[in-house]
C-alpha cells in the first residue's frame, strides 16, 4: 500500500473536481481499488502500489482539464480511466483553440490528435461515431482560424442524400429546401460565436453553408472547408470535392462509417478515400471509437452494441 497527497491550486474549484456529491472521486475510488480524502486543497490517495499512482494520474488530468476552462464529469472520469492501459499519460486537456469567444479544449486523447492534425495538416479525414466531437471540433478550428484571420472564409457543405441532392419536391425556396440538411452545421456554428456575428457573416459571405452538390466547378482559394456528414458521398463527389480547394485552404472531412444512406452497391468515397490518402504526405486520417463519445454514458453503449450485431452478421 502507497500514500499519495496532492496538493490542489487555490484557484481550482474542488467542487467541480469532486463531482456532484463526490462522484467523480467515488468513481476513481471504485475502479481502482483505491480511497480519496480530501482536506481543503489537498488530497490524500491511499491504494495498492500503481493503482494509487493511475488515481493521482486521473484527478491530475481532471485538474488540468478544469484549469483550461472546461467542464468535467463522469464521461471524462470514465474516459480518462480507459485509458489508463494505453501506456501513455492522458494529455488531452492540453490542446486550446485561440480566437475564440469561449475556452475550448479537447476532452480525450483522440481530440486532442485530431486538433493536433487540423493546425499542422491542408486536409484532415476524421472518421467515427456521433457524439466525439468531429464536426464541432473542426467548426471550432475553423472559426478560430478566421478570427485569426489565417483565412478570408469558411465553407461548411454535407451530401443532402436523403433528398438524393434533387431538392426540387420539397417546399419552399431553395434555402427552405437544403436547410433540414445543414442545420447541425448552423448549430455548431451558433454555439461558437454570437448570433448576430454569424449572421453578418453568412449574409456577406465569409461563412458560407451549402450542399455538397454546389461544391461543383469552384475553385477555393484562402478558405477552410468542413465536409460533413461525408459517408454519404459517392466516390466521385468526393473526388470532386478534394478537387475544390486552391491555395492557403485547409479542409476537414468528418463522417461516421458505420452510418451510410447510400443505395446498395455504391461506395462510399469516405471509406475510399481514407484507403487511398492514408500514406500520402499532408493528409492526416483521424479514427474515433465509442470511447471518445461525450454524451450521454448510454450512447457509447448502444454504439458497441450495433457494432457487435454488425460483427455477428459479417
Amino acid at each position: 500500500m502507497v500514500t499519495h497527497t496532492m496538493l490542489l491550486e487555490d484557484r481550482l474549484d474542488t467542487a467541480r473536481l469532486f463531482g456532484l456529491y463526490d462522484a467523480n472521486l467515488k468513481a476513481i475510488e471504485k475502479a481502482l481499488g483505491v480511497a480519496i480524502y480530501a482536506r481543503g486543497q489537498q488530497l490524500v490517495i491511499e491504494g495498492p502500489d500503481g493503482f494509487a499512482d493511475d488515481a493521482k494520474q486521473v484527478l491530475e488530468q481532471l485538474a488540468r482539464m478544469l484549469l483550461a476552462g472546461t467542464k468535467v464529469g463522469p464521461d471524462d472520469v470514465r474516459y480518462l480511466l480507459a485509458r489508463l492501459g494505453d501506456g501513455a499519460a492522458p494529455e488531452a486537456g492540453e490542446v486550446l483553440l485561440p480566437g475564440l469567444s469561449k475556452r475550448l479544449v479537447a476532452r480525450t486523447l483522440n481530440q486532442a490528435h485530431y486538433m493536433r492534425a487540423i493546425a499542422g495538416n491542408d486536409l484532415v479525414v476524421a472518421i467515427g461515431p456521433a457524439g466525439t466531437g468531429k464536426t464541432y471540433l473542426a467548426m471550432a478550428a475553423a472559426v478560430s482560424a478566421y478570427n485569426r484571420k489565417e483565412v478570408r472564409r469558411i465553407v461548411l457543405t454535407r451530401p443532402a442524400v436523403e433528398a438524393g441532392e434533387r431538392l426540387g419536391f420539397l417546399p419552399g425556396d431553395l434555402i427552405e429546401k437544403v436547410n433540414p440538411y445543414l442545420r447541425p452545421l448552423y448549430d455548431a456554428l451558433y454555439d461558437l460565436m454570437p448570433g448576430e456575428t454569424a449572421q453578418r457573416l453568412l449574409d456577406r459571405g465569409d461563412i458560407e453553408i451549402a450542399p455538397l452538390a454546389f461544391m461543383r466547378g469552384r475553385t477555393l482559394n484562402d478558405a477552410f472547408i468542413i465536409l460533413d456528414e461525408a459517408q454519404n458521398t459517392t466516390a466521385d463527389q468526393m473526388k470532386m470535392f478534394l478537387t475544390r480547394f486552391g491555395e492557403h485552404s485547409k479542409v476537414v472531412v468528418t463522417g461516421d462509417t458505420t452510418q451510410i444512406d447510400l443505395p446498395a452497391g455504391e461506395i462510399s468515397g469516405l471509406k475510399q478515400v481514407a484507403t487511398l490518402l492514408r500514406d500520402m504526405d499532408g493528409v492526416v486520417i483521424c479514427r474515433f471509437s465509442d470511447a471518445d463519445v461525450i454524451r450521454h454514458p448510454l450512447v457509447a453503449r448502444i454504439i458497441r452494441a450495433y457494432a457487435a450485431l454488425d460483427n455477428k452478421s459479417e
